[in-house]
């Protein structure tokens, strides 16, 4: 299956299709993706999922870590960094202190990311370890920038019925959003437990083998 017929597969799960319907997002479809997005997004998208995946091979569990396409909405339709609507009723979790969070440039319905579409992220330590790190510009882009709550809100509704960190996966794991600043001196994290979604605080020097972060790579500004 090529990325885009993945791509439509996985916003195609109806709960998660009528919540785009139903914010004015355009349906994913062959059409609407190809008309929108140039043959040469698409190139660098195949590009930039491979050099992800060989930049971080050697860290902890990147094995089980898959790059691709994430499709993020325009959060003035669509905020995935704040609690939405959830097929099963169950309302996010979401700790009010946090800020509105930082948000992917461009004024498109759907933008195009690179960055981890499956279960779990590669392990690279606490927040301060990923934020003090020094290897994490692939393709020109500090893969870090993008590490945010918006881009873990939209894999989490392209994962559809199959979420990312979540309890029910062979192992439970939390992303965190080194993207985002600390708020009252405590790190973003997200994850799926006990059938809610959770956006938390939690310790910034907590690197424990759950702990994952999710590098990204945004197409509109790509430098290599």
């Amino acid at each position: 299956m090529d990325t885009v017929d993945r791509l439509i597969a996985s916003w195609a799960y109806e709960p998660v299709a009528a919540l785009a319907r139903e914010h004015g997002l355009p349906a994913i479809t062959r059409e609407y993706l190809l008309d929108t997005f140039p043959a040469a997004d698409w190139a660098y998208a195949e590009k930039a999922a491979r050099a992800l995946t060989d930049h971080f091979a050697g860290a902890r569990f990147a094995d089980e870590v898959e790059y691709g396409v994430l499709l993020v909405p325009d959060p003035n339709l669509l905020d995935t960094g704040r609690p939405i609507p959830r097929p099963s009723g169950v309302p996010d979790v979401f700790d009010e202190r946090l800020p509105a969070g930082v948000r992917l440039p461009g004024g498109r319905p759907w933008q195009l990311v690179v960055s981890v579409i499956g279960a779990y992220g590669p392990s690279l330590g606490s927040y301060n370890d990923v934020v003090a790190g020094d290897d994490f510009t692939v393709l020109g882009q500090d893969t870090r920038t993008w590490m945010t709550r918006q881009l873990w809100g939209a894999r989490l509704l392209q994962c559809g019925a199959h979420p990312p960190d979540c309890e029910d996966n062979e192992r439970w794991t939390f992303t965190l959003f080194p993207g985002e600043d600390l708020v009252d001196g405590q790190a973003e994290s997200g994850t799926v437990l006990k059938g809610k979604v959770r956006f938390r605080l939690g310790k910034p020097d907590r690197g424990i083998g759950s702990a994952r972060v999710a590098p990204a790579l945004v197409i509109d500004v790509r430098a290599g």
